[in-house]
């Protein structure tokens, strides 16, 4: 027997390959799904079946392109707010077989309708279960967002209460194979590691240690997530089934003439890292460092957009082109690489980014100045937690929808946990016109370090 972890990095996304008497049952496959073929190939075992644990939000499902290539059947949970098209449904105590081994389907709503966890059995060591796959229904250190069905907010809380109860009666000694890790959009609060048991998350999860439903149900009420819009779209591909990538992954390195000959046409997205945008970067440039890609691309990327990339080399470009094409965004026209060193020696425009660090921002909160606004740009969940006296909160990815409520005239200063989201929210700022912006480089990392 075997289990194979596939981490997709940006999303932390989980999928997984599990494997024993020739054969291999793929859980929760991503886009570009060849990895899972290899995988199950060097352990001499070919793919027959394919698990999805809900139909995913944040992400493109590779379900339907890994049946194309594998011929594998695929199965999905009931209940889908749709017609899952390229699967087969399956129900609470379906059993799929792969010699010892046996895995059986447990239907776990809350997080979706369709939510489900697949124990995992091995016939030769007793009738325990090994392991659980639990989908988005219970996370190391967490459990589940549920706020995608708003009119029925208290309802489909209970029914993850209902749902967690039947995984902790699988036993203590199961390992729990979650489909998400620290990072996700799907919980708030996962641990930063990838490992857990039912019994550890038992004595240790917080939302695992609330006894009462009822309780349980006031907790997620009050939880405060964030929506992407993109999630939308996602949703709509998981039912109908996306198309394998096919042809090449790889981004076209432009001439500073070809791509000066684009950009007015299209969106130059600057993947480099912060450091680097500050310094110099193109004039109404969106800046995004390539890790950061998956989390804000579904925020601020149009699905219409063509799209020229600002990368420091040819596989930070490719490498962002596989995290759009995974959220289905098929823009990339080029990327100019190397970027900003040969284009100062052509004598193209750029501009830089100014920074100011905690004292700067004291000053100017206690200044009382009505020309200056701090904007903080984390999630009203992190804004909740601690805060700056005076910051106006606006999410990162709600900016552009709020450029309105804003006076171009005023100074702002931008600022986050660390710097990086406020560095996005500042390109935002700088393309929409507003001249006099700035990053509080540190952040809130920096203000609590002096203001403890």
């Amino acid at each position: 027997m075997f289990i194979e972890k596939i981490k997709t990095t940006g999303l932390a996304h989980l999928s997984y390959v599990v494997g024993a008497a020739g054969q291999a049952v793929v859980i929760d496959p991503r886009l570009d799904c060849e990895i899972y073929i290899e995988k199950a190939a060097a352990e001499d075992c070919r793919i027959s079946h394919i698990l999805e644990t809900h139909r995913n939000e944040d992400l493109v499902t590779g379900s339907a392109a890994l049946t194309e290539l594998t011929g594998a059947q695929v199965y999905h949970g009931p209940d889908a707010d749709g017609e899952v098209v390229y699967a087969d449904t399956i129900h609470e105590d379906d059993v799929i077989e792969l010699g010892p081994l046996k895995i059986k389907a447990i239907h776990t709503p809350g997080h979706t309708y369709d939510s489900m966890s697949y124990a995992l059995y091995d016939e030769d060591f007793g009738d325990s279960a090994v392991a659980v796959f639990t989908g988005d229904t219970l996370f190391v250190g967490d459990v589940g967002r549920t706020d995608f069905y708003p009119d029925e907010a208290e309802k489909v809380a209970g029914l993850l209460y209902d749902s967690l109860q039947k995984l902790m009666q699988l036993g203590d000694q199961a390992l729990i194979y979650p489909a998400h890790g620290a990072g996700s959009v799907c919980g708030n609060d996962m641990a930063d590691r990838e490992f857990s048991s039912i019994g550890y998350e038992r004595q240790h999860n917080p939302m695992l240690k609330i006894d009462s439903r009822d309780a349980f149900i006031e907790q997620k009420c009050s939880e405060k997530h964030e929506m992407p819009p993109y999630f939308e779209r996602m949703e709509a591909l998981n039912l109908s089934g996306a198309d394998r990538l096919k042809g090449s992954q790889s981004v076209m390195p432009m001439t500073i003439e070809a791509f000066t000959e684009q950009q007015s046409d299209c969106l130059v997205l600057d993947v480099r890292g912060v450091s680097a945008f500050m310094g110099a970067h193109i004039p109404g440039s969106l800046a995004m460092p390539e890790s950061m890609v998956p989390a804000f691309a579904g925020w601020l990327l149009d699905y219409s957009d063509d799209i020229l990339l600002i990368a420091d080399s040819q596989q930070q470009a490719n490498q962002t082109l596989k995290h759009l094409d995974r959220l289905d965004y098929k823009g990339v026209r080029g990327s100019l690489i190397p970027s900003l060193t040969g284009w100062a020696k052509a004598a193209q425009q750029f501009s830089s980014l100014a920074t100011v660090n905690a004292r700067t921002v004291e000053d100017r909160v206690s200044s009382d100045d009505n020309n200056w606004q701090l904007i903080d740009v984390r999630s009203e969940h992190e804004f909740d937690s601690g805060h700056i006296d005076g910051a106006v909160p606006i999410y990162v990815g709600r900016l552009p929808e709020k450029l309105e409520q804003l006076d171009k005239s005023k100074h702002y200063t931008v600022m986050c946990e660390s710097g990086a989201r406020a560095t996005i929210a500042a390109s935002v700022l700088l393309r929409a016109g507003f001249d006099n912006v700035d990053v509080f480089l540190g952040a809130m990392g920096a203000w609590r370090s002096i203001f403890k």
